[in-house]
């Protein structure tokens, strides 16, 4: 995986977003801040991030920002990845909430269901969770909703994309 190896034993539970999680399966901008962050904080995704990660993949490949022989190996970096996250998985109540945080903020459903997933996790109560995250408009309703979402470090600077 890019970079991952020498963590540190003890890391921490954060909710990771797809956007955050694609830069570790392929080499991006943003790699070398994700995998910084990936060695802080283990991950808890959301039912559907699979499918979120190889649409991701899928799209670079069809952008021409991936070889499709580079593919396979990304492929294998997400389901590596996989093996290590928990998930949360689909409900009513988390279908509910994902309704009604679209309302709230400018959010597309996939994004609202992540962040819905994320206040499960947390059992509603943020304080202190860190989610992780590359989406701008992502990141901002997390953080209104009360959550640490620390910038992905890029280059030198703060980055944030969609992938």
């Amino acid at each position: 995986m890019a970079g991952r190896a020498g963590r540190p034993v003890e890391r921490h539970p954060a909710f990771w977003d797809a956007s955050a999680l694609v830069p570790l399966c392929v080499h991006q901008g943003l790699t070398a801040g994700a995998v910084l962050l990936f060695k802080k904080y283990d991950p808890v995704v959301w039912w559907a991030t699979p499918v979120e990660i190889a649409s991701a993949l899928a799209r670079l490949v069809r952008m021409r920002h991936l070889e499709p022989r580079d593919w396979a190996e990304s492929r294998r970096e997400a389901n590596d990845l996989a093996e290590e996250w928990s998930v949360i998985q689909p409900s009513n109540a988390l279908r509910a909430r994902a309704s009604q945080l679209v309302h709230r903020h400018n959010l597309r459903a996939a994004d609202a269901l992540q962040l819905a997933a994320a206040l499960e996790w947390c059992g509603g109560v943020p304080d202190g969770r860190v989610f992780v995250v590359a989406d701008e408009k992502l990141r901002e309703a997390a953080i209104l909703s009360g959550f640490e979402a620390p910038p992905i470090q890029s280059k030198g600077k703060t980055s944030t994309t969609q992938f």
